[in-house]
Parts: C-alpha cells; sequence; structure tokens
C-alpha cells in the first residue's frame, strides 16, 4: 500500500494527523483528508490548474497542511513566504512567483494593507476574516470528493535573500505525477534516518512551517503515518515539555535550538521526562563542536546531523557515532554524489577546502533569474549551494563557511564561522554573528555582533573577557577589530542570520 495521507485516512481516519503543542488543538488524518479535498476544489474553483502558483503568507497552524495536502493533489505549486518579511518584500515574491491569489490570516493585518496597495489585483483569502475573504467560510461550500485531475504538486521555496533579492527555487518536476507516488525524501527518512513508517512516530516541528526543512519533513511525517507536533512558536522548555507531554519519537532541529536548550538553567533541563525520543536531526547552519558534544551527552546518541539546502540538490547525513570519531563533521553524501572543487573546477584531494557541488539527476533552477542559476552550475552540470568546505580520508564532509560570508583583511581570507563557533560557547554569550566591515587600512575588518544572555553585560569587561577567551584559540589576524553588544541579531527562525542587514549597516556607516 502507498505511504501518503490519503491511504492513512482509510485505513487510520482516526488517528491524529497534527497536533498543535501549545493549544493542544487537533486533527485526524479523516478530517485532514476532507479539508483536503475541499482546498483543492477551491483551488481547481478558482481556476489554478497544474503548475499555477498560489503564495501563503501564514503563522503555524492547523491549516497549513490543508494548504499542503490540498496543492499536493492539485499538482499546483504553494510559494510559503517568510514572516519576517516586509510588506514590500511580500509583494515581490508575489509579482516574482505569478502567484494566482494569497492566503494569509488576520495574524498580518499590519502588513496587509500595504501589501494590498502593492498589489491590488491579487485575491485575497483570510484565515479569521470573518467577511466574504475568510477562508474557512469558502472552504466549506467546496465539496469533499477528490478532484478528477489529481496529481503531485510542488513546493517553490525562495532563498532568505542573505545576499540580495530572494530568489525562487523552482524545483524539477517529479517523475511520477501520481500523489501517491514516494518521493526521495521519503527513502532518505526511512534509510537515511531511521524513521519508520509502521505509524508509530510522532514528529516535532518546532520551527516555522514556511521553511525548506519544517515543512518538507513534517510532510515526509505525514507520508510516513507520523502524527506532527507542531510549535506554535519554539522556547526551550516548552519544547522540553511537549516531547514529554506527546511522547515525541522524532524531531528536527537548528543549532540556534541547541545553544538556547544548553542555556538553561540545570534544573529545567533535567526536569522532563525525555525517554520517548529516538531520533534528533539537525541541520541549516554548522552545529559549534562543543555544542554537539554537550547535546549527545545529554540527550544520548540520537543526534543526527544532515547538510542540504531548500534546492533539494543533495544531501549528506551523520549518524552520533561517526560524528563522535570525525568532529564537526557533516557526513557524507546519500542523495546526490559529492565533489570538492577547486578554482580551476577540478576535484581537489582530500584535506583541502573547495567549492561544494553535488551531481544529480534532478536539479532547479532559479525562477526568472538564468544567471544565478548558471553562477551556480558547474561546466560538468553540478550545482553548488554556495559552501566551502573539504572531505577527510574517510570521504567525511566538512564545512569552512560560505563563500559570501569571506572576509579578505589584510589580503588573508578569514573564515566568520570559526569565530562565531567559539563565541557563542561563552557563557555570558546567547549568539554571534561575525561580518567584515570596510576598513581603509585592510579593505575590510573583523568585527563580532554579539548578543549577550544578558544585556546588562555589555560593555567593555565583557568585551575584555570575550577577547582574553577568544585569544588562545585563534590566530592574531582573525581577533575582531570591534565588539557590537546588541540585544537580538537578525537570524531567522531557521537558524539562518540575515548578515547583509549588518554589512549593509556598517557599509552605510563607513561611507557617512
Amino acid at each position: 500500500m502507498s505511504l501518503h495521507p490519503i491511504t492513512h485516512a482509510q485505513t487510520r481516519p482516526n488517528h491524529p494527523a497534527i497536533i498543535m503543542a501549545g493549544s493542544g488543538k487537533q486533527i485526524s488524518f479523516g478530517e485532514m483528508d476532507v479539508e483536503s479535498n475541499r482546498f483543492a476544489q477551491l483551488l481547481r474553483a478558482r481556476g489554478l490548474g497544474a503548475n499555477d502558483a498560489f503564495a501563503v503568507l501564514l503563522e503555524n497552524r492547523i491549516e497549513f497542511f490543508t494548504l499542503v495536502w490540498g496543492s499536493q493533489r492539485a499538482g499546483t505549486m504553494l510559494v510559503p513566504i517568510s514572516t519576517r518579511l516586509t510588506a514590500p518584500e511580500v509583494a515581490y515574491i508575489l509579482k516574482d512567483s505569478e502567484a494566482k491569489f494569497l492566503i494569509t490570516s488576520t495574524a498580518f493585518d499590519d502588513v496587509l494593507g500595504d501589501i494590498r496597495a502593492a498589489c491590488p489585483d491579487m485575491p485575497m483569502l483570510v484565515m479569521d476574516a470573518g467577511d466574504d475573504r475568510d477562508f474557512a467560510a469558502q472552504l466549506a461550500v467546496q465539496s469533499a470528493d477528490p478532484i478528477a485531475d489529481q496529481c503531485a504538486g510542488l513546493v517553490m521555496l525562495y532563498s532568505s535573500g542573505t545576499t540580495g533579492r530572494p530568489k525562487g527555487i523552482r524545483p524539477a518536476p517529479p517523475e511520477d505525477p501520481d500523489p501517491l507516488a514516494p518521493n526521495p525524501l521519503m527513502g532518505l527518512a526511512m534509510m537515511g534516518a531511521g524513521m519508520p513508517a509502521d505509524g508509530s512516530m510522532v514528529y516535532l516541528s518546532p520551527a516555522p512551517l514556511y521553511h525548506a526543512a519544517p515543512i518538507g519533513w513534517a510532510s515526509t511525517a505525514h507520508r510516513l503515518g507520523a502524527t506532527v507536533v507542531v510549535m506554535e512558536k519554539f522556547e526551550p522548555e516548552t519544547a522540553l515539555q511537549a516531547i514529554q507531554d506527546y511522547k515525541v519519537t522524532d524531531s528536527q532541529w537548528v543549532p540556534t535550538h541547541f545553544v538556547r536548550f544548553l542555556k538553561l538553567d540545570p534544573a529545567i533541563r533535567t526536569k522532563y521526562d525525555l525517554a520517548s525520543h529516538q531520533r534528533a536531526l539537525h541541520a541549516a547552519a554548522p552545529c559549534p563542536v562543543p555544542i554537539k558534544q554537550e547535546m549527545i551527552e545529554w540527550w544520548g546518541p540520537i543526534v543526527n546531523e544532515y547538510y542540504a539546502g531548500s534546492e533539494g540538490i543533495g544531501m549528506t547525513l551523520v549518524k552520533s557515532e561517526d560524528w563522535l570519531t570525525h568532529l564537526g563533521t557533516v557526513g557524507k553524501a546519500i542523495y546526490g554524489t559529492l565533489h570538492v572543487c577547486g578554482s580551476d573546477g577540478e576535484d581537489v584531494p582530500a584535506g583541502n577546502d573547495g567549492l561544494i557541488y553535488f551531481e544529480n539527476a534532478l536539479l532547479p533552477t532559479y525562477h526568472n533569474d538564468p544567471d544565478k542559476t548558471r553562477e551556480a552550475m558547474h561546466p560538468k552540470g553540478w550545482m553548488t549551494l554556495g559552501d566551502i568546505g573539504h572531505v577527510d580520508e574517510d570521504g567525511f564532509l566538512f564545512l569552512t563557511d560560505r563563500k559570501s560570508h569571506m572576509i579578505i583583511s589584510g589580503g588573508v581570507n578569514i573564515y566568520p564561522q570559526e569565530i562565531e563557533n567559539l563565541l557563542v560557547t561563552h557563557d555570558k554569550v546567547m549568539d554571534a554573528a561575525v561580518i567584515g566591515a570596510p576598513c581603509p587600512d585592510l579593505g575590510e575588518k573583523v568585527v563580532a555582533v554579539v548578543q549577550p544572555l544578558d544585556m546588562g553585560d555589555a560593555g567593555e569587561a565583557l568585551e575584555a573577557e570575550l577577547r582574553e577567551f577568544l585569544a588562545p584559540q585563534l590566530a592574531r589576524i582573525k581577533m575582531p577589530k570591534l565588539f557590537d553588544f546588541r540585544p537580538d541579531l537578525p537570524r531567522e527562525a531557521n537558524g539562518k542570520l540575515y548578515k547583509r542587514e549588518l554589512r549593509d549597516e556598517y557599509e552605510a556607516e563607513g561611507a557617512s
């Protein structure tokens, strides 16, 4: 039998498909099936056929999966939009993606007016609106029967815009358009991550669903018959309570979640029963070695790491046992063939840094941006996410940093990730971003933008303490010339730092 919510609705209609961790609100596979059919009917009623796009600007809520699974029956292109974007940024994505309409909620009333002004012809359905735009009312009048022309849909994610305008990542069409056909992530989940397909999984999703990993892994968990527990918003203690209360077996995290867990009072960390927890995936950003070591000591060898991107061009995976003998690795390729190439495009020997490419039969393109697609391609048809790294003699991949983040100071290449990884292990640091700022003497100077655990500590004394902490571990050329203390950093909930915002700020200061 196929693994898909459609078949789970037939065999286990009363099994919970989604539970909201905070409110406890839930929906069964049978109910989700009905709602998804209604949404597929609504898409057709609105004139959307296969490959037509619609956009979603939504907080974490049950209805998100009505949209996901309805689109997966209608063959449409779902375009999730980050909830941290401004109205002009949302309007740009709506126009660039050629979305036929927008689905949102009253949680975004503060930006909807400006979005309407920028896109006056864009139809909108608004959850909780209570008027003629109300999503629930529009859905309720649709038939619950499957549409006649079901086919698999796609998700077009937009890059976080760390180096300019966000770009739509248009996935390659599925090899099999049948909505019940398996996809690559299912195989990776079962064979790579060890997720069960017997319906016993309870999967915790702590991050915003508009991101690649949450929407991808939560959908895959649904295909495998799991109950997906969705956190409305991540808080470290609330996440531990959710694992205990819902007997979570599987979860997916980013390193900033781990840092926040480890900054909790030890009495809170040990207060919850985590015995049900069998597999904890993490990715999205490199994890500092001491942070991950401490997580494995606490949670046990259940912490599995992968390296991939929204583009879906390939994936590496490493389980705790192999990571502990190859500290800092992100694993070996389990999807796509890995290449590490020098500036001449040739594969470099083990231990040498180079640009990381994946060779894969299915590759995406950047929507409306052939130049960006071309820049990401190797002459041999491989594709890069823009990361630099190396493989060791055993074939394990290590990430050095992103190519776009490299600082050139006095002619020396400096990778911020190394400095950031050290800073976040300091007891008084919650988060850190290291950037290059304009410098008349060196070209660029190293700046550490630090979020202290307590802003009351910010100042010269903490700077001196951090310099003393870094000095034995860091070459002098890499030592930050400036420390800037702030109450928070422009970090996405998926762990990505908006370094562009910080760099632009310093460049503007340097120009003034």
